[in-house]
């Protein structure tokens, strides 16, 4: 089996572009993901001025990628109301949903499609709560690892951080290829909305 690292943010828009070829090689049985959260972004409100780049950028992803924003996301983003992004909750969340069965594509999937489609306020422990009980997890269980789960959390990011300046890696979504001792990156940007494409790039390194 072929080890990829990937290094991504749960609020990462362009991770979120970037999801359709995460399912593919998550889906791989030649391929095992090593996901390195980098925590992007620690809990804080988006200044109004900065949230038009948000749509802007958030446009172009849609355009290069064909990943769908959906209207209630983009009604936070241009609303009067406060718009708080928290790299930290969704990472814990992403976390404690391994922990307690879900595959991590699939619950790095449901956070994004929570945030960017949904546009639910990921930000809330209650909204995360909501979120894990709609995927069939123990929801009392649930709040008693969220709550212990911060300390895993932050040494996950740190760690990701050192292996980032190790490998020179500077920005999200980046994929890596492990594979006979040597490390290459994965070209996936030009893939962006081409899944047939992407499947048949990934051949080359099995």
């Amino acid at each position: 089996m072929v080890r990829v690292h990937y290094f991504f943010d749960p609020m990462c828009g362009w991770c979120y572009g970037a999801s359709a070829l995460i399912e593919v090689l998550a889906n791989h049985p030649e391929f095992e993901i090593i996901y390195h959260p980098g925590g992007m972004i620690p809990k804080r409100a988006i200044e109004p001025s900065f949230r038009q780049h948000i749509l802007q950028a958030d446009s172009q992803i849609a355009t290069m990628t064909k990943t769908h924003f959906g209207d209630a996301y983009k009604a936070r983003v241009a609303g009067a109301g406060d718009f708080i992004v928290d790299s930290y909750a969704t990472t814990r969340a992403f976390l404690v949903g391994q922990d307690m069965g879900i595959e991590a594509h699939k619950m790095l999937a449901a956070i994004q499609k929570a945030h960017y489609q949904d546009g639910q306020h990921l930000d809330d422990l209650n909204a995360l709560a909501d979120l894990a009980v709609s995927m069939g997890l123990d929801k009392t269980i649930w709040e008693e690892k969220m709550a212990g789960s911060e300390a895993n959390m932050l040494e996950q990011v740190k760690q990701s951080h050192q292996l980032m300046a190790t490998m020179g890696v500077s920005g999200y979504p980046t994929l890596v290829i492990e594979k006979d001792g040597k490390l290459q990156r994965l070209s996936h940007s030009y893939y962006y909305g081409k899944t047939r494409e992407w499947t048949n790039y990934l051949t080359d390194f099995i």
